[in-house]
């Protein structure tokens, strides 16, 4: 049987994962991968990196943030780290929509400019 978290614990999780992201002296990263995990592009989160709603962690960013690629390939998953680059959350879906991670392109060459349109996470009621 799975295990299920009340909506009041799913939140305090959610607002760990901030926590976390944000504890250092400087911002959070959202890096962009391959399948293979090379890095294709990293932002800069703002700091604090988002909001918690709920049981949604939303990136905060206005307007859509950018980036220069700093390799060539097709975007696959992300990750969040620290300042520290230390992963806080990984596994994370990445395309053009109805991903974890909205970019305007998910076939990425090194130089290209990357838009990152949206960034959220939502609990799972389960685990």
């Amino acid at each position: 049987m799975a295990v299920i978290y009340s909506p009041t614990a799913r939140t305090a999780r959610m607002n760990a994962v901030l926590t976390l992201i944000d504890a250092g002296s400087g911002a959070g990263k959202l890096k962009i991968l391959t399948s293979a995990d090379a890095v294709l592009v990293t932002f800069t989160l703002a700091n604090p990196a988002g909001s918690v709603s709920g049981d949604v962690f939303t990136l905060d960013f206005d307007p859509d943030l950018t980036a220069t690629a700093s390799g060539t390939g097709t975007a696959a998953k992300a990750i969040i780290t620290d300042d520290t680059d230390t992963t806080v959350v990984s596994g994370l879906t990445v395309g053009t929509s109805g991903t974890n991670v909205v970019l305007d392109n998910a076939s990425i060459t090194s130089g290209q400019t990357v838009t990152l349109a949206t960034g959220t996470l939502t609990h799972n009621t389960a685990g």
